[in-house]
């Protein structure tokens, strides 16, 4: 059974956790602040529109250290591909990506932030909200994994 659940091993899966818990460990200990991707995406909206979401202080006070975490996500993506790791393609429309890109922004702001943000550092925090919100999106994942494979729907 555990060779279903990581055909490709555990490794590559064991080794992404611990770099991704030692950045956000980083950033808590160097700034004291918690990361979330879907907050940096709100706050980037901050330089463009005029909402009163989107001009909360708190938003365009982080602007400037949310860049240089953005930045990180996409240079630690160069990094892997100038290592010439291996990658798996997708085969997903670019239809289905953009709408689950939707989905994913608008359960992201219901929610009060991203899997990243509650999963690993509103739990590592012992936050209660953050443990209930990723309790509820894991149970939700599972359960549509499950009636989409009965409805025989593939990606």
């Amino acid at each position: 059974m555990f060779d279903s659940l990581f055909p490709n091993g555990i490794a590559p899966y064991l080794t992404g956790g611990i770099l991704i818990g030692l950045g956000v460990a980083l950033l808590y200990v160097v700034t004291g602040r918690q990361g979330g991707a879907s907050t940096f995406f709100s706050s980037s909206w901050s330089w463009l529109l005029n909402t009163p979401f989107f001009r909360q202080p708190s938003l365009r006070g982080s602007r400037q250290w949310r860049l240089v975490y953005a930045a990180g996500f996409v240079l630690g993506g160069l990094i892997y591909l100038g290592l010439g790791l291996p990658q798996a393609p997708s085969h997903m429309p670019a239809w289905k990506l953009a709408l689950g890109g939707v989905l994913i922004g608008y359960g992201a702001r219901l929610g009060g932030g991203c899997t990243s943000g509650h999963g690993i550092c509103g739990m590592a925090s012992l936050n209660r909200g953050s443990m209930l919100i990723v309790l509820t999106f894991m149970t939700t994942a599972i359960i549509t994994a499950w009636v989409m494979k009965a409805l025989g729907v593939g990606a």
